[in-house]
């Protein structure tokens, strides 16, 4: 009798770890790595991070691939430095995008201060999503200081005419500009300007942009990103170019969980409608800069098309693959 019910035991358990859906946990990424571009490729998941160290180290970029959002697999060194010559140290917050046949990758180099300074935003480009990537341009995209941004922190977005465009800037200035069709180059809007300001209320970098419903959705970090209080906020409007009217924090730090909480990006599941908020995070008891973890947490609208507020987790995300 104790054989029976210790094996109806034993099957009874194994049903309930089998009935519990698969999460992937947080931090997805072992190791410390932060300002995470997450995107989908070929019916896989990308994340690519910042390699979080100090800034003379931080000279390599590493990507992580999963298909189901719970696994992930590493690919070691896609760029570094001796791909880009110009580029020495600091090479941070990556943006990525497929056009044609080519995996476009843009990057921060150099931490300049002013406009003397070598470096800013670069271009590696490669035939996979995986690289390995070389330098496109041989030279930064932009380099100089535009309406007070700092070149660092590029995204890149595909407007729904075909129109790409390069969204930056650190120091609490945010630019806008176009780039031309190849990514060789900023060119001109049609009022002869180069780089247009957006800033919004609050902003200090990190900015990201995407479309729901015909709105275009603004969203940057907040607070000093060595400090407990790095957060994400966002803000709506008709047009690429604002105004962006600030609508409050959609993620912070939660005592119980983790710290400063940013610089994040979003990836969108178009099949079953399913957002999620890839983001940076330290945890508790951490108080070293770098020591910076890469998280993951679904992402809902209320009935007003309104961000809700996103809860940190240890639990992350379920399972969910792509086809």
């Amino acid at each position: 009798m104790k054989r029976i019910m210790y094996s109806l035991f034993i099957l009874s358990a194994a049903y309930s770890a089998a009935a519990q859906p698969v999460t992937s946990g947080n931090p997805i990424i072992k190791g410390w790595y932060a300002d995470p571009e997450a995107v989908i490729f070929n019916n896989q998941y990308w994340i690519y991070p910042t390699y979080s160290d100090k800034y003379n180290k931080q000279v390599f970029f590493d990507a992580f691939s999963s298909t189901d959002l719970v696994h992930w697999n590493t690919h070691a060194h896609i760029l570094d430095t001796t791909a880009i010559k110009w580029a020495k140290r600091a090479m941070w917050a990556p943006a990525i995008v497929q056009k044609g046949k080519k995996y476009f990758f843009f990057f921060a180099a150099n931490d300049i201060q002013n406009d003397n300074e070598k470096g800013g935003i670069g271009v590696a480009v490669a035939d996979k999503p995986e690289g390995p990537f070389k330098d496109y341009l041989g030279k930064p995209l932009i380099d100089k200081f535009y309406n007070g941004a700092q070149p660092i922190d590029q995204f890149v977005f595909k407007d729904k005419d075909g129109q790409y465009y390069i969204i930056y800037g650190g120091w609490q200035h945010c630019n806008i500009a176009r780039l031309k069709n190849d990514f060789t180059a900023i060119i001109p809007f049609k009022d002869g300007t180069m780089f247009k300001e957006i800033t919004p209320k609050g902003y200090v970098e990190g900015p990201f942009m995407f479309m729901r419903n015909n709105k275009y959705y603004f969203m940057w970090s907040e607070g000093g990103w060595t400090g407990p209080d790095y957060c994400v906020a966002y803000a709506v409007s008709d047009s690429p170019f604002g105004p962006f009217e600030r609508v409050g924090k959609v993620l912070e730090q939660d005592s119980a969980v983790a710290t400063g909480a940013g610089h994040h990006s979003i990836i969108h599941n178009t099949k079953k409608d399913h957002w999620y908020i890839v983001y940076h995070r330290r945890p508790l008891g951490e108080t070293a800069a770098n020591n910076r973890a890469t998280c993951i947490e679904q992402m809902f609208f209320d009935d007003k098309e309104m961000i809700l507020p996103v809860k940190l987790s240890f639990t992350g995300v379920k399972e969910e693959k792509l086809k």
